[in-house]
């Protein structure tokens, strides 16, 4: 699947709060990596190792390739699985998702979009299940998902002990509502910080906050 604005904000926000709070972050796991976009903008950022899964083959090739033209080469490692399946045998100071959206939606006639796109390869249960196991206690969790699902995803994350502690609301323009959340999840119950970002001001130009954010991503900004 194509890169996003939402997958660059995701990933971006994912660096500066990691940054910002000083967390220590020794490795990683990137579940349904694609082409590779969230772990190249942490590995960018951060002094980790990033283990990237991807069930998808062409998309795992496709990663595999930016992964290894990329500088931080030696601390990305990609594999070619289902999570489901998928044994490590070692648990993970951090976790990043950019799961499947569109969840009972209409469905496309080609496998690998629905794969990409809807929960037809993992379901949110089922990637709540994966995390709880692979995340260590004192890890953070990481996902960014369309707005209508929030509520119901923080619902069954409180289930498994995973508690939300920041919430990020991303609308288009002043005049959209929100489409997508980024939510960060730890296992220590405590307040949430929420708060919201809008991508394009009234004159259709990227705001302040969005530029902040993007800069050292983005080309042209």
């Amino acid at each position: 699947m194509k890169v996003t604005t939402d997958g660059c904000l995701f990933g971006a926000y994912v660096v500066e709060r990691i940054t910002n709070y000083k967390l220590q972050i020794t490795n990683c796991l990137d579940i349904g990596t694609g082409t590779g976009l969230l772990s190249l903008m942490l590995a960018q950022k951060i002094d980790t190792h990033i283990d990237a899964i991807e069930i998808d083959a062409a998309a795992y090739s496709q990663a595999k390739e930016n992964f290894d033209l990329s500088p931080w080469k030696n601390r990305l490692s990609i594999f070619n699985a289902d999570i489901l399946q998928f044994d490590p045998g070692k648990k993970y100071d951090c976790i990043i998702t950019n799961p499947p959206f569109f969840e009972d939606d209409l469905r496309s006639t080609d496998k690998n979009k629905n794969n990409a796109k809807h929960d037809t390869a993992l379901t949110l249960k089922q990637l709540l299940a994966v995390v709880n196991e692979h995340l260590k206690e004192d890890g953070v969790f990481f996902v960014l998902l369309p707005y209508p699902r929030v509520n119901y995803f923080i619902e069954i994350a409180a289930a498994l002990d995973l508690h939300l502690s920041a919430q990020l609301n991303i609308r288009q323009t002043p005049t959209h509502n929100y489409f997508r959340s980024i939510l960060s999840f730890t296992g220590k119950a405590s307040t949430a910080t929420i708060t919201e970002l809008t991508i394009k001001d009234s004159g259709n130009s990227y705001t302040a906050e969005f530029s902040d954010l993007l800069k050292d991503y983005y080309l042209h900004l």
